[in-house]
């Protein structure tokens, strides 16, 4: 049994705070993503749990063990970087077995391990070659199975699959994503691409300047998003926010933007009214019809799959993203209209959420 927890933890630089008390657990087994832009302090905290950076304050705790005075070595974890970290004049074999090598673990013990972990990860044919004879996506199994060689308590992955191009990262994701479902191994996975941040996590602990703004299930986070940060942060393509207010009209409550956007909830939110409000829409969450709003087409881009097209009414810009095939021109008139139930509704001052979803905001 292997959980982790983060209380209070702490970092700074002089008089430059760069983490400010984060508090996070993880589960036994379980596979957390710190997500968020660069500079937000992910990366730093990963070091922290890895024993690179000491902690200004707080506890790093390893099941139930204070690990913040042990050296790196000592606290039974293996960290993948993003640059592979592969010596170049060692094999393929020689990369894997060498933290083991070092440890005066017997020979036949770690060419056993060697081969188990080349079986994982496919790697039996390239024990012989040096790093410089891969290719990226190879190098970085290389770097994955010289952690599982080491049968850690907790692996670290630090971006691992920015230096690989669109298509290797989406098939590399799916090889961690199975290598975890075969090994349980607790894991602490840092990025900045929410993408791989859903696809990957158990749990997402979503990140900015040194605070965390949301810790849940990826689904949650995208569904119930905790502010307007979060909620711009996570999906693409990203939310759409258009200012306006709540009011009361006739048949409930109306949201109405200066440039006349409008969506009627067809009864009274649990609001009080007037209020200024953001009001958040995803792409997917819109419909074309006939009785919508009209705005104007700026681009249309299609991927086969799906049909996005940029509009504008007034000052509002807007990304819309239809599973059907729209016939729409830049320059034409398309009209449409946010799903009620997939709203969200932000405070316009401090951006939090005003109203939970409660399955939705629809009648």
């Amino acid at each position: 049994m292997t959980d982790l927890s983060i209380k209070n933890v702490r970092k700074s630089y002089g008089s430059h705070a760069v983490i400010h008390g984060i508090n996070v657990d993880v589960a036994d087994g379980e596979f957390a993503v710190l997500v968020g832009p660069s500079g937000c302090g992910k990366s730093t905290l990963l070091r922290m749990i890895a024993g690179l950076e000491t902690i200004s304050s707080g506890e790093i705790r390893v099941s139930g063990r204070v690990v913040n005075d042990l050296s790196p070595k000592d606290r039974d974890m293996a960290m993948v970087f993003q640059n592979y970290a592969l010596y170049p004049h060692m094999t393929v074999g020689e990369n894997m077995g060498f933290s083991l090598t070092i440890s005066n673990v017997r020979k036949a013990e770690i060419e056993q391990r060697v081969r188990r972990a080349a079986e994982i990860l496919a790697l039996g044919p390239l024990l012989e070659r040096y790093p410089r004879q891969l290719s990226g996506g190879q190098r970085q199994r290389v770097a994955m199975g010289r952690a599982i060689v080491r049968d850690p308590q907790v692996f670290l992955f630090d971006e691992p699959l920015s230096n690989l191009d669109a298509k290797l990262r989406v098939a590399m994701r799916t090889e961690i994503k199975q290598l975890h479902q075969r090994l349980h191994t607790t894991t602490i996975y840092v990025t900045h691409d929410q993408v791989e941040a859903m696809t990957l996590a158990d749990k997402i602990v979503v990140m900015r300047d040194g605070v965390v703004e949301q810790v849940g299930a990826p689904l949650d986070v995208y569904d119930q998003p905790r502010n307007v940060f979060v909620a711009g942060f996570i999906g693409s393509p990203a939310m759409n926010f258009i200012e306006g207010d709540l009011v009361d009209g006739e048949q409930g409550t109306v949201f109405s933007s200066a440039s006349g956007f409008t969506v009627p909830f067809g009864r009274r939110l649990a609001v009080e009214c007037p209020r200024p409000v953001i009001l958040g829409i995803r792409p997917e969450h819109f419909s074309a019809t006939e009785n919508g709003t009209p705005t104007e087409v700026v681009v249309v881009e299609t991927t086969g799959s799906a049909t996005q097209v940029n509009v504008r009414r007034g000052t509002d810009e807007l990304v819309c993203e239809f599973r059907e095939r729209v016939l729409a021109r830049p320059g034409e008139t398309l009209r449409i209209s946010p799903r009620p139930e997939a709203i969200h509704l932000f405070d316009a001052q401090t951006g939090q959420r005003v109203i939970e979803r409660e399955h939705s905001l629809a009648a």
